[in-house]
């Protein structure tokens, strides 16, 4: 499975069935799970574990060093899940010792090309990154985030699980679950309704959801007075409890 133009270091553990295209180079200290398939020209580079059924298309470069000026070649790895698909001139970096000395990636996501995942960032499962969206150091991406083509994330910010990010967005500060940011900077449009449905919300819960935004942005509320209405809505609609929870752990405050 492993074309005989291919340069695999002895170090590097791969499973049996993995497909390796001609002329791409796996380094040591790479673990790639099964059934994952890498096209021509790729560099995989370790400390990286990469899980099952991936699709890694050519030219992608997964798991080098961090561009970080600060980087001295100390050991830090890049943890990539199962299902996930890379297209052409995709870059993930690992880690730095600066935060957890790892950048993770979960399962299920599509990282359009030349897409660019930066060292540290945490990126949860079934996200679309369309072509060129670009993520910072240190990103934290929850779970279904969308975003649009040439969007970039600035270091530190979070995006909340939902949340859909506008072709061209520049986002300087937290985007909260559920919340679709456009601009540059990005800011609060409405909420990802289309998004939510695909997903099963019902329209009750995003009669409630719509509420919520605009508790929090539409009502003109001290942010105090705002978490004290969600803090209400929430008792009776679980749904609301992930925007209160992500309002509680932002760092760099709401988008506004």
């Amino acid at each position: 499975m492993i074309d005989a133009r291919a340069v695999v270091s002895p170090q590097a553990e791969l499973a049996a069935d993995v497909e390796v295209g001609p002329f791409t180079v796996i380094g040591a200290g790479v673990r790639i799970g099964a059934r994952t398939r890498i096209a021509a020209h790729a560099v995989i580079n370790g400390p990286t574990t990469i899980g099952a059924d991936n699709h890694i298309f050519q030219f992608s470069s997964i798991g080098d060093a961090p561009q970080d000026k600060k980087y001295k070649g100390e050991p830090t790895r890049l943890e990539i899940g199962d299902r996930n698909v890379f297209r052409e001139f995709c870059t993930v970096n690992r880690g730095t010792t600066y935060d957890a000395g790892v950048t993770r990636v979960g399962d299920d996501n599509l990282f359009m090309a030349y897409t660019h995942i930066a060292h540290d960032c945490q990126v949860g499962s079934r996200i679309v990154m369309a072509n060129c969206a670009t993520l910072g150091g240190h990103v934290q991406l929850g779970d279904w985030v969308i975003m649009g083509g040439f969007a970039a994330v600035h270091q530190f910010c979070k995006i909340g699980a939902h949340a859909f990010l506008a072709n061209n967005a520049a986002v300087t500060r937290d985007v909260p679950p559920y919340v679709m940011a456009v601009g540059q900077p990005a800011k609060p449009h409405s909420i990802n309704s289309e998004g939510l449905k695909r997903r099963g919300f019902s329209a009750a819960q995003i009669r409630v959801l719509r509420d919520a935004y605009r508790t929090l942005y539409r009502r003109g509320l001290p942010l105090a007075d705002a978490v004290a209405g969600l803090t209400a809505l929430a008792q009776d609609h679980a749904e609301v409890r992930p925007l209160l929870d992500f309002i509680g752990a932002a760092t760099r405050s709401l988008v506004r």
